[in-house]
C-alpha cells in the first residue's frame, strides 16, 4: 500500500478563472477517472474564488491540482492548500510562482548556467517603435498554454497593436522575447527522472493553443531524431531547470534548438503540464511504459504540503 489508502478523499481542482480553463477542465476530467479507476473517492471541483469554503465544507485529504494558468498555477492555490494544511501535488507555492513569471525564472535559469533567449520588460505607454530589431516574441509575463503570443517576423511589419497604448492587452507587464529559430524541443522530468526528449512539429508552423489541444495541431516525435549526446544535454538541462526553481512532482522544459548554429534555448518550465488526450507529459510517460493511470497513482503519491 502506498502513502494514500483506498478509502482516502481527493479533490481534483480544475477549472478555474484564467484563460486554459476549458483545458484545464479536461485534465481535471481525465486524472478524476484515473483516481476513481485506483479506487479513491473523488470529488471534483471546479474552482471559483469561494474555494476557501468549497474545501472547509469538504474536508478532502489531498487535493490533486490539475489547474492551469493564472490562480491555479502560479502559487495562488498553492498557498491557500498550505494555510487549510491539505497536501497537494506538484509543485509549491515558490516554485509555482517562480515558473509562472518567466522574466523571474529566465534570471534564475540564466544564474545556473543555462541558456536564456535575450529579452525585456515593458510597460504600457513606453514603446515607441519596436523594442528590438526583428525577429521577436511577444508574450504576457504570467500566462501558459501560449495565450497572447506574437511573433514579430520583419521591420517591415507594425509594431503589434497590443504593445501600443491605445490597444495594451496585458495585465500588467509584457515581455519582448528574441525569436530563436529551429526546433522545438521538450522534455519531461518526474520528481529526479528526465524522461525522453520529444520533438514537436506544430501544423502550422507555431506551436500555439491550437497546435497544443485540437487534434492534428501537431505531430509528436518520441523519441526526437536527435543526437544522443544532444538529448542528454536537454535532459541534464530539464534537470537542471527543475531543481533551480524547487519543482515538486512533475514539470516539463521547452527548448529551442537551431540545427545551423547548434544553438540550444531553454524557453521556459511548465509546473503544471497537461494531462488532456493530446498532452505531452502523458505521452513521455507511455513511452517509458507507464499508463496514465499509473502516472497520476505516481502524481498522488508524491503529494504533500511544503512543498
Amino acid at each position: 500500500m502506498g502513502k494514500w489508502p483506498k478509502d482516502t478523499h481527493v479533490a481534483v481542482l480544475m477549472g478555474g478563472w484564467s484563460p486554459e480553463r476549458e483545458v484545464s477542465l479536461v485534465s481535471g476530467a481525465q486524472c478524476a477517472a484515473a483516481l476513481r479507476e485506483l479506487g479513491y473517492q473523488v470529488s471534483e471541483i471546479d474552482v471559483a474564488r469561494d474555494l476557501h469554503d468549497v474545501l472547509s465544507a469538504l474536508q478532502p485529504d489531498v487535493c490533486f491540482n490539475a489547474l492551469h494558468g493564472v490562480g491555479g498555477e502560479d502559487g495562488e492555490v498553492q498557498g491557500l492548500l498550505e494555510v487549510l494544511q491539505i497536501p497537494y501535488t506538484h509543485s509549491g507555492v515558490r516554485a509555482s510562482s517562480l515558473a509562472m513569471d518567466k522574466h523571474l525564472s529566465k534570471q534564475i535559469f540564466a544564474q545556473s548556467g543555462l541558456p536564456v533567449a535575450e529579452s525585456l520588460l515593458l510597460e504600457k505607454g513606453l514603446v515607441d517603435g519596436h523594442p528590438m530589431a526583428p525577429p521577436y516574441v511577444v508574450k504576457p509575463v504570467n500566462q501558459g498554454s501560449s495565450v497572447g503570443v506574437e511573433i514579430v517576423s520583419q521591420a517591415s511589419q507594425a509594431v503589434p497593436a497590443s504593445l501600443t497604448e491605445a490597444g495594451w492587452s496585458f495585465d500588467g507587464m509584457a515581455m519582448v522575447e528574441r525569436y530563436i529559430a529551429g526546433r522545438e524541443l521538450t522534455c519531461g522530468v518526474m520528481g529526479t527522472t528526465a524522461m525522453d526528449v520529444m520533438e514537436i512539429v506544430p501544423s502550422n508552423g507555431f506551436y500555439d493553443y491550437r497546435a497544443k489541444y485540437e487534434e492534428g495541431g501537431s505531430r509528436h516525435d518520441l523519441p526526437a531524431d536527435i543526437s544522443s549526446e544532444l538529448s542528454a544535454r536537454i535532459q541534464d538541462m530539464s534537470l537542471m531547470a527543475h531543481m533551480a526553481l524547487g519543482c515538486r512532482g512533475v514539470s516539463r522544459a521547452d527548448f529551442r534548438y537551431d540545427p545551423e548554429t547548434e544553438q540550444l534555448i531553454l524557453l521556459e518550465i511548465n509546473t503544471q503540464p497537461g494531462m488532456t488526450p493530446v498532452s505531452l507529459v502523458p505521452e513521455m510517460a507511455a513511452a517509458r511504459g507507464m499508463s496514465f493511470t499509473e502516472l497520476v497513482a505516481w502524481i498522488l503519491e508524491d503529494a504533500s504540503c511544503q512543498r
